[in-house]
């Protein structure tokens, strides 16, 4: 099967060596491009940062990838850029690049190319410098020696520099080429569907395949567990898997969104929730990681399903022709074990929009703000009524080995006073919802005592709102 992508403004033509050849090898193996680096292998550091350039809405979008993690077949129809690719035909400095020169961002140099093409995305997508929005921009890429005041110069001072680039220039061109691609074929071991009844098709004929959506953790397992997969289901054509619908009461979120095109849409209904989404993974892995396979690969420590389940979402199953609707909440039954038959798959997250009377909040712990895993996550949805809890749903990551509600704490509380002793006591029924762990992350009595707390933090916020922003843990966005 011949993958047929644009290599900065070159057309190439390329048969992957497996089903799970990375974009990193490929470049630096059979292009010989030595920019992109290898640091993690797992999509952390940001050294193997390149920016995906794609055509939508009739114009090209940008943003910026791990290659260490994204398979060779998902640049079908797509344009690749690498650091390579930033200089002009007469060798000068991409504006991005002059600013990392100028602001003295650069030392030992092996993360500058990864961090200058997060840079170089944000340039893409962005009208002005914002330096919150750099820095989250710069969340994925890791940096030991200059710190990061002097990269966030450079980008400033790139904004200020900002002109018409090479690839603003080509950019008519650049859609006719990626436009004029057509859709490759396929081999025992790859499939590229373009819909979701192509795709429903060819899982049935290969219920054993692995479906790989953003690669953020299947990607791991070709990396670190050195499996081979065989044969692969890519999903980053399947175009409507990748569609949002909105009706007055509902949203219905394709799986293959990912968390970067579901967070304006998001932001305006669950504040907390987009918080927690800006601080899933970095940049990088936001712009590929999917809702549907955030939910699909069962983690006990994902982050969107608690928030998900906590506001009453349910899952569009789908397999062959037919379709079943189901409770997230009940998709999961055990670790590593979801109610999901043999070619079936996530098409689709059904989800209520916000009702009067109902607050929604969601905590992450982890030891770092950004760009770390759960200890535990938990999200809180409740409807008072004159004092009283007219019901309430809570939900929570890390604490068991599914993201689960907690049923006897939420028991405790309906129909009683939304109280700080009622809630006291609640809170206790946690020990019966939940046996926590012990890992790395933190120990199961560390877990038992936090949940409690963050019950406790919920009914502080929404008694007293005007101590949410001297109560919220440090660095914490605050709603108002």
């Amino acid at each position: 099967m011949a993958i047929r992508y644009l290599l900065g403004h070159e057309l190439q033509t390329v048969e992957p060596q497996s089903p799970t050849e990375t974009v990193l090898d490929h470049l630096r193996l059979r292009r010989h491009r030595l920019g992109t680096k290898e640091g993690c292998a797992e999509g952390d550091c940001g050294a193997c940062t390149v920016v995906i350039g794609e055509v939508r809405d009739g114009a090209m979008a940008y943003r910026a990838v791990n290659s260490c993690i994204q398979f060779v077949g998902t640049l079908d129809g797509k344009q690749l850029i690498t650091i390579e690719d930033l200089r002009d035909a007469d060798g000068a400095l991409h504006p991005v690049q002059q600013a990392m020169v100028e602001a003295h961002g650069s030392q030992c140099g092996f993360c500058t190319p990864g961090i200058v093409m997060s840079l170089f995305a944000q340039a893409k997508n962005a009208q002005r410098y914002d330096p919150t929005a750099t820095a989250d921009a710069l969340a994925g890429n890791l940096c030991r020696c200059t710190g990061y005041g002097p990269i966030q110069r450079a980008a400033e001072i790139a904004f200020q520099n900002k002109a018409a680039d090479a690839f603003d220039l080509m950019q008519g061109k650049t859609i006719a080429q990626l436009q004029a691609i057509k859709p490759t074929g396929s081999t025992p071991d790859y499939f590229s569907p373009r819909s979701c009844a192509e795709l429903a098709d060819v899982y049935m004929a290969h219920p054993d395949a692995t479906l790989v959506a953003g690669g953020t953790d299947v990607g791991l397992w070709v990396t670190k567990q050195q499996r081979q997969l065989r044969p692969v289901i890519s999903l980053s054509n399947v175009h409507d898997l990748r569609q949002i619908v909105e009706t007055p009461t509902h949203l219905t979120i394709g799986a293959g969104v990912t968390y970067a095109e579901a967070l304006p849409v998001l932001a305006p209904l669950w504040p907390d929730f987009a918080e927690v989404i800006r601080r899933l993974g970095s940049a990088q892995i936001r712009n590929v990681a999917t809702l549907g396979g955030n939910i699909a690969n069962g983690s006990p420590i994902g982050d969107g399903p608690p928030c998900l389940i906590a506001l009453g979402a349910s899952l569009i199953l789908r397999r062959g022709t037919g379709h079943r609707c189901l409770p997230l909440e009940k998709f999961f039954l055990a670790y590593g074990k979801q109610d999901r038959q043999p070619a079936e798959f996530v098409e689709a997250i059904h989800l209520p929009k916000p009702e009067p009377g109902w607050a929604f909040r969601a905590y992450k712990i982890s030891k770092r703000f950004d760009q770390d895993i759960s200890a535990l996550l938990g999200a809180f949805h409740v409807k008072i009524v004159d004092g009283m809890v007219a019901d309430i749903r809570i939900a929570f990551g890390g604490l068991a080995g599914t993201p689960k509600r907690a049923a006897k704490v939420e028991a405790a509380l309906r129909g009683k006073p939304w109280s700080q002793q009622r809630v006291a006591q609640a809170a206790e029924s946690f020990a019966e919802d939940y046996q926590p762990i012990s890992d790395m992350r933190a120990s199961a009595e560390y877990r038992a005592k936090v949940a409690g707390n963050l019950l406790r933090k919920f009914h502080l916020e929404l008694t007293h709102p005007e101590a949410e922003t001297r109560v919220t843990f440090a660095g914490r966005r605050t709603h108002g």
